[in-house]
């Protein structure tokens, strides 16, 4: 049984701090496999000050601007660069979305060490968000009566709201799942709704491949299988689903793989369709190593053992 005080609730989600005017953005499943670098896009109208002294497209670290629990779980790790001296250089576009962009940056203290970072921004107020949220959202609600209302009629500021959600649940999840030991990337920190994370790929900024570019066969194909298998174990056996889970949302650098893109999250054991979400992301990703050849890739078998680890059995 999980520890209620512990774990992370995805189904509250909180609302932006009033004040903080940062551009928000959204990463959601991806429309193409961008390999296009070193396209600067960070300077923005809102940076004010915050550019002053640094060429165009760079800013100041934002490392100072979150609070500690709006930053990873401790120990962060020797490669993250917290140092406020630091600045982040955008590179270009790793991922681009209908509801989100993911930009790679390079956190880093003039003539000192640095580290690459991928800056998942949720979109704005005056853009779509989310037009398959509706299944997510159940139960996700804050306890402002305002807020709720907001939210559910789509306004404005409810749409806002919900890119506060969204960010919030993700960092939050994040941070429970790296902590566990689950293949994420380790969540650096979030500010607004932009939400920076572990960058996964060659140092030279080459993003690694999603699952669904890869061709392995063989052994590789069997041991991408039997990490799969245990990195969605460990999410059921702490009660969640993934939520949208396919080969897009899974990458393979050096062997290993790597769930991201988890906004969605699902508490499968609150959520009235929580067995459904766990069903379908087996589905999904099953169909894919059953399509290479892959004996014992059945989804039917997958589910059971996912819902058996949830306690949904």
């Amino acid at each position: 049984m999980r520890d209620s005080a512990e774990s992370f609730d995805p189904a509250y989600g909180r609302v932006r701090r009033a004040g903080r005017k940062r551009r928000p953005y959204f990463d959601d499943e991806a429309t193409s496999a961008k390999r296009e670098r070193y396209r600067p896009r960070l300077a923005t109208e809102d940076a004010g000050d915050a550019t002053d002294g640094l060429p165009e497209g760079d800013r100041w670290s934002t490392w100072d601007q979150s609070t500690p629990t709006e930053r990873g779980p401790r120990p962060h790790p020797e490669w993250l660069v917290t140092e406020l001296a630091a600045v982040d250089t955008e590179l270009g576009i790793l991922k681009t979305g209908k509801e989100a962009d993911v930009y790679l940056l390079r956190r880093g203290v003039p003539g000192g060490r640095s580290c690459l970072l991928a800056a998942k921004r949720y979109r704005g107020a005056e853009h779509r968000l989310f037009h398959r949220d509706a299944g997510y959202l159940e139960g996700r609600r804050t306890r402002e009566s305002r807020v709720n209302r907001a939210a559910a009629n789509r306004s404005a500021f409810g749409r806002q709201a919900i890119a506060g959600q969204w960010a919030n649940a993700e960092f939050g999840a994040l941070c429970q799942l790296y902590g566990a030991g689950l293949p994420v990337p380790y969540p650096v920190q979030i500010t607004g709704t932009e939400v920076l994370l572990e960058f996964i790929g060659d140092p030279d900024g080459t993003g690694a491949p999603r699952l669904a570019e890869t061709r392995p066969d063989g052994a590789e194909l069997a041991a991408l299988w039997d990490q799969l298998v245990a990195a969605l174990a460990g999410l059921a056996g702490l009660g969640y689903a993934h939520g949208d889970l396919s080969p897009y949302n899974l990458l393979v650098h050096g062997g290993r793989l790597v769930m991201i893109d988890l906004p969605q999250v699902v508490d499968v054991v609150s959520h009235p369709n929580g067995r459904g979400f766990l069903a379908r992301d087996a589905r999904n990703v099953a169909a894919w190593f059953a399509a290479r050849g892959l004996p014992g890739a059945d989804p039917e078998r997958l589910a059971r053992l996912l819902a058996g680890e949830a306690r949904l059995a």
